[in-house]
């Protein structure tokens, strides 16, 4: 592997550790949409055809979200992990962390975004 690919990895890795969770209410996915991550992310990530992802995108779904919610829960993206934590990106039921996100990291995981290559989930 890289270093550039070892360091992105790194990152992501902090990043998410630093993202506080919570709980969501069973079954919702209100939050499951068509989102970009970036190619570090979406490698972890199985993939899904090209019908798959238009179909999702149709409903403005996400194409690994299952009948019993997200397929990938434990790989989601940092977007994913980033709805709910921030006042920029609410839950729309209201659930949320006892603490909410540091700041600086949001915009840590904000300029990650805007300098790696992003594709649509």
């Amino acid at each position: 592997m890289s270093k550039a690919l070892t360091a992105g990895n790194r990152t992501i890795g902090r990043l998410r550790r630093n993202i506080p969770s919570f709980e969501c209410l069973p079954g919702c996915h209100d939050c499951c949409g068509p989102v970009t991550a970036s190619s570090l992310e979406m490698a972890r990530l199985p993939v899904k055809s090209e019908a798959v992802h238009q179909a999702a995108l149709d409903h403005l779904s996400c194409p690994h979200l299952g009948e019993q919610g997200c397929q990938v829960y434990e790989e989601r993206p940092l977007i994913c992990r980033l709805f709910g934590t921030t006042p920029s990106l609410p839950c729309p039921n209201g659930r949320k962390p006892e603490v909410m996100i540091n700041p600086k990291v949001e915009q840590q995981i904000h300029w990650f975004a805007r300098h790696t290559r992003q594709v649509l989930v």
